[in-house]
Parts: structure tokens; C-alpha cells; sequence
């Protein structure tokens, strides 16, 4: 499995906002700028994120982007979720009814299970945790340059 540039990208612009959460709102070409992905690329992204309730944007001068709500209660799942839909590794764990062997395909029940410990490890991981760990990662880089 493999996580899509979207989603990746989705999640970094969510920690950006993240990290200036209950500051003003922040401009999308401020964040492709820090994390140096496209302007358009973000432009695409939000659409989603806007649409799935985890961003709110504000028009003009002092406008731009902010999360709904605070960091701690938004998970890497919820963004994932509003990017990609479900985790199901393969489609038969959504939809068991699309598959005449659902019922007594042995590998059925490891995707599933795989996709539950996914959806559980990112649903555990929230904006906060991303935005302390980027923290701690800028210090610790600091102390090691001196």
C-alpha cells in the first residue's frame, strides 16, 4: 500500500495550519512556500478538506485558511478519510457483497484486519502530535547545529 501525494500533501498543509492554530488565518501560498509543494496542488487539496468540515476559508485581505477545530481533535484519519474515502485495502473488506467468495476467503479476513490496524494507527495520530513533533524535530536539528 502506498499513501497518495494528495493525501500526503493534504496532511502537511493540515499540520501548517496546525501549527498556527488560534493565530490569524494563513494564506495557501504561505504554506505551499514552507512546504514546498504547488500552490495549485493545495488549491485542489482544500476542496476536499473544506467540503469534509476540517477548514473553513475567509475571503479577502486577512483572509485564508484555519481548522474548524482545534489540532487535537483532528485526526490523520479524518484527513486521509476526506481525501480518500475508506482505508480497505481491497475492495471486498467495504463491500463484501461485491465478492461471490467473501464468505470463505481466508486472505479476506488479513486485508481486513490489515486495514483495521491501519485505520486504528492513523486514527490515533492527531494534528497535535504532528505539530509537537515537528517542534521537537526543529530543536533538536537547532542543537545540533551549534
Amino acid at each position: 500500500m502506498k499513501i497518495s501525494t494528495r493525501s500526503r500533501y493534504g496532511v502537511r498543509m493540515m499540520a501548517d495550519l496546525a501549527d498556527n492554530y488560534g493565530k490569524a488565518p494563513v494564506f495557501l501560498k504561505d504554506i505551499a512556500r514552507r512546504e514546498d509543494i504547488s500552490e495549485k496542488y493545495l488549491s485542489i487539496i482544500v476542496i476536499s478538506l473544506r467540503s469534509a468540515g476540517l477548514i473553513q476559508s475567509t475571503r479577502g485581505a486577512h483572509g485564508g485558511y484555519v481548522l474548524i477545530r482545534p489540532p487535537e481533535q483532528i485526526s490523520v484519519k479524518d484527513i486521509y478519510d476526506a481525501l480518500e474515502g475508506d482505508i480497505s485495502l481491497v475492495d471486498c473488506v467495504r463491500n463484501p457483497q461485491d465478492c461471490l467468495r467473501a464468505s470463505t476467503c481466508p486472505t479476506r479476513d488479513v486485508w481486513s484486519c490489515v486495514s483495521d490496524k491501519i485505520s486504528e494507527t492513523l486514527g490515533s495520530i492527531t494534528l497535535a502530535d504532528l505539530v509537537q513533533e515537528r517542534r521537537q524535530k526543529a530543536e533538536n536539528n537547532l542543537k545540533s547545529n551549534i
